[in-house]
């Protein structure tokens, strides 16, 4: 089941983001990764900022949740993770469909160059990498990371919402 993020599962997102992204561990920039990925403060600023999660529950487990910031004239996806043990059973892609289903304008989501099989899953899925120039500017414009984070990542685009291609 796919179901609204509250308050109370902030813990839980907190746990499947930090398991989800192990899948990094050794695969992004060392100077980029940190222990715990993703700190509590960290989150709570997330949630603050706007970003709204959604969640993949399954016998009252979070098992992946995947986040949604409208910014400007854009939708972001934000922190898509499923827990470790759970990874390419298709949790992904239904969150990322269900996110897909409520927007309307253009989507953009970030992520690592060199997480190959995170830009794949994008891609499969509709969306296009962006120019180097485009990513730039995109990640200046939309989002608020570090430099070195915006010079080891990628920026991937779909013009609109709608159903997203299962595989």
């Amino acid at each position: 089941m796919i179901r609204e993020c509250h308050e109370t599962d902030f813990e839980a997102l907190y746990t499947v983001i930090n398991s989800g992204a192990q899948a990094y561990r050794g695969v992004i920039p060392e100077d980029r990764w940190r222990e715990p990925y993703m700190s509590r403060e960290a989150l709570r600023r997330e949630l603050d900022a706007g970003v709204r999660f959604s969640g993949y529950e399954q016998e009252n487990r979070l098992l992946g949740v995947m986040g949604i910031q409208d910014v400007l004239d854009v939708t972001l996806i934000r922190h898509a993770y499923v827990v470790w043990e759970k990874q390419g059973q298709g949790i992904g892609t239904r969150l990322l469909s269900h996110l897909m289903a409520k927007t309307v304008g253009p989507v953009l989501v970030g992520t690592w160059a060199d997480a190959a099989w995170a830009v794949r899953f994008y891609e499969k899925r509709g969306f296009e990498r962006v120019s180097s120039q485009e990513k730039d500017r995109s990640l200046r414009k939309y989002w608020t990371i570090p430099e070195r984070q915006a010079e080891t990542s990628v920026v991937l685009r779909r013009d609109r919402g709608g159903p997203v291609r299962a595989f």
